[in-house]
């Protein structure tokens, strides 16, 4: 099966400029292509790894990628998807991003000089004279048809400012940039980069004269259309600081039936002709595939080591009832309290149980929340129930539902 065949048959491709031109130029030679990363965090997510597998799908046929770190475009900041303007970042934070990112990417591909470029559009954006870019790359462009995407027009009612309005403009150059310098002839992206896509191939086009290709990739999103990658903590990040290895294989257990053979077929290396075994699975065999999908992703993504011990506290948490050394917890500290106790809904909030007051209660009327002080776990009905410190400081245990257990201690 062809590298081609094999996205198209794992749901991956959403859009293409010439596919009988990509086909040709992935599966008969050596390509050179590049993916862009803004650094406005400094952590990658799951979003963020969905790119990286076509990158070392890429890699393994023999194709040379460009990791474009954004340290240029990251200051303007992109408004694909977005209803706000982005936070602006300094020069030192967006380097200190960019560097991260460089260090995660570095376990899950090969990045090694002879296997990619690395490269920061900073390095050619920051030095740009701006009259000479309106007069040379400006002038390519029509604001009549940037107006008709939908990265800008679904901004129009709310504004947008003319800072995010050059965003396309950059994005583009760097494909001009990228063409020149390293004969760059595909630029890929999550299906929301895809006006930002087709601007590079048409300035590429027009300055030199060539036929250069675009590709976006399916964004990875729930049966009825959500983004994944949430939690009550936030983003689900490939930092283990920040989301660690058991907490990154709890999101991949619980996802909905919906989508477990989606992500598997997206997310994961398993062969494809093993995933669509598994669309034929249903019941509680369902629970299988997504103990195979938590456990594949935090493989691929920490270490084996790390998905072999998420999965024994996973399954140590269930038969026993909570006790695994391994479970995720959060340290409490006098500031927490109020009058020498802390509200049950504070505590979810401050555990990240819960996003929000308002859904901590919502989970206690559900009866979706138990505590076990050493006695097992009993199901709290009040959400005015309010935990002492004494008896928070050696350790209590919340279970969320059925599935989700959290230590709090002082």
């Amino acid at each position: 099966m062809t590298l081609y065949q094999e996205l198209t048959r794992r749901g991956l491709i959403a859009q293409q400029t010439h596919p009988e031109q990509i086909e040709e130029l992935m599966d008969k030679g050596k390509v050179t292509f590049y993916i862009g990363f803004d650094a406005t965090a400094d952590s990658l997510h799951v979003g963020h790894f969905l790119q990286l597998t076509i990158i070392k799908r890429m890699q393994q046929r023999g194709h040379m990628p460009i990791l474009l770190l954004g340290t240029g475009t990251t200051m303007v900041g992109d408004p694909s998807g977005r209803t706000d303007m982005r936070k602006m970042l300094s020069v030192d934070d967006i380097n200190y991003n960019a560097d991260r990112f460089l260090e995660q990417m570095g376990r899950i591909v090969d990045i090694s000089p002879e296997k990619a470029i690395v490269a920061r559009n900073g390095d050619w954006l920051l030095g740009l004279n701006y009259i000479e870019l309106l007069r040379d790359v400006g002038v390519h462009f029509s604001v009549n048809k940037m107006l008709s995407y939908e990265c800008f027009k679904s901004r129009m009612d709310k504004g947008l400012s003319f800072i995010e309005f050059n965003y396309m403009i950059m994005q583009s150059y760097d494909f001009l940039e990228l063409y020149r310098k390293h004969g760059c002839m595909m630029q890929f992206g999550g299906n929301d980069q895809w006006s930002n896509i087709i601007s590079g191939v048409d300035l590429v086009r027009r300055v030199e004269g060539k036929d250069v290709y675009g590709m976006t990739f399916t964004l990875l999103a729930t049966k009825d259309g959500a983004k994944m990658g949430k939690t009550a903590r936030g983003a689900v990040w490939l930092d283990r600081n920040k989301t660690d290895p058991y907490e990154f294989f709890q999101y991949w257990r619980n996802v909905d039936d919906a989508d477990v053979i989606n992500c598997l077929k997206l997310l994961t290396f398993l062969p494809i002709e093993e995933i669509e075994e598994m669309e034929k699975w249903t019941g509680s065999r369902l629970n299988k595939a997504k103990e195979i999908l938590a456990y594949e992703l935090t493989k691929d993504v920490h270490s084996k080591g790390d998905a072999d011990k998420a999965q024994e506290t996973a399954k140590a948490l269930f038969t026993t009832g909570g006790e695994a050394e391994n479970m995720p917890s959060t340290i409490l500290s006098e500031e927490d309290l109020v009058s020498g106790g802390i509200s049950l809904v504070d505590l979810l909030v401050k555990t990240g149980l819960a996003p929000s007051k308002g859904e901590a209660r919502r989970l206690i009327g559900q009866k979706g929340i138990s505590i076990d002080q050493g006695g097992g776990f009993y199901a709290v009905e009040d959400s005015a129930f309010t935990l002492s410190g004494d008896k928070i400081r050696d350790g209590i245990i919340i279970r969320k539902g059925k599935k989700v257990f959290h230590r709090a201690s002082f």
